[in-house]
């Protein structure tokens, strides 16, 4: 049976015939279609979350695996958990296949190859506390097919994000599935459009919630940014002033102090104590800010 992402959209036949203006607006259609379907996914995503929340507690890591534009999604959401929230790099891990090359240039065939994806979490050394999310939009790439049959043979919580209807056959390999069906895209068979964009707004999620629980974020302020360019820098001292009161001026000063890190010049200031006894402090804390506040 053709795969709903294979499938022709009429919402969008004879689109070469259209004015700019008309396909933007079919373009708008079908990307709210998108969204609509991640919402219908809310309950699946929650528990996806769960499962993420309980390995990082007990030391595991997550690990995205995908092909093509799936892949370079995984390996973007990774890259961007260390600066936005201070993250060692190894905890969250982005896989495409074909390597790092892939992430500009095609490298054919290598999705049609299980045995490629199944090395490849071998060599990363994947434990019973990780947690792999296969990310496959037409929900049957070889490649991440094969790494979650590896996964799940090792141990690990294995989680399959696609955006038809999961195959059936998969079931014995992955412990949990989230499925927003976009349905057709705009262009016949491209699934960097509607399934690219519900893809991001997943994985947005899996990082960002897990980050909320882990205690990287207070009220809604970055307080675990780690300050390697000037723009976060700066963000680092509206953030102290925001949560202390101070002015910038002693807000930079106490982030010089504390190394760069917002949330340890958050807690000197507010509790005025030294680097090593504001850290020790969150340490007893697990990193929690508002427990120490409030």
């Amino acid at each position: 049976m053709q795969s709903t992402t294979e499938q022709r959209n009429l919402n969008s036949t004879e689109i070469d015939l259209k004015s700019i203006s008309e396909i933007v607006q079919i373009f708008h259609e079908e990307d709210r279609k998108a969204v609509a379907a991640v919402e219908a996914e809310s309950e699946a995503i929650v528990h996806a979350i769960d499962l993420c929340v309980t390995a990082f507690r007990t030391g595991g890591r997550l690990f995205y695996i995908g092909a093509g534009t799936s892949g370079r999604l995984g390996v973007l959401d990774a890259s961007e958990c260390p600066p936005t929230f201070s993250t060692p790099p190894e905890m969250v891990q982005g896989l495409i296949a074909g390597g790092d090359v892939a992430l500009r240039h095609a490298v054919e065939g290598e999705e049609d190859r299980p045995e490629r994806g199944a090395q490849v979490i071998r060599e990363r050394q994947l434990t019973p506390q990780d947690v792999l999310v296969g990310i496959a939009s037409s929900g049957r790439t070889p490649y991440v097919i094969g790494a979650l049959k590896e996964a799940h043979a090792i141990g690990a919580t294995t989680i399959f994000l696609c955006c038809v209807q999961p195959p059936e056959q998969l079931k014995e390999w992955v412990t949990h599935f989230v499925a927003p069906i976009v349905g057709p895209e705009i262009i016949t068979g491209s699934t960097r459009l509607k399934a690219g964009t519900a893809t991001k707004l997943v994985l947005n999620m899996l990082t960002t919630v897990s980050m909320i629980k882990l205690g990287k974020i207070y009220d809604n302020l970055m307080v675990d940014v780690h300050a390697s360019n000037t723009k976060l820098v700066e963000r680092s001292i509206r953030i102290v002033q925001v949560v202390t009161g101070v002015d910038a001026a002693v807000a930079e000063a106490t982030l010089v102090q504390a190394g760069g890190r917002a949330k340890l010049a958050i807690v000197m200031l507010a509790k005025g104590l030294n680097p090593t006894d504001a850290d020790a402090l969150l340490e007893r804390h697990s990193g929690f800010l508002r427990s120490i506040l409030e």
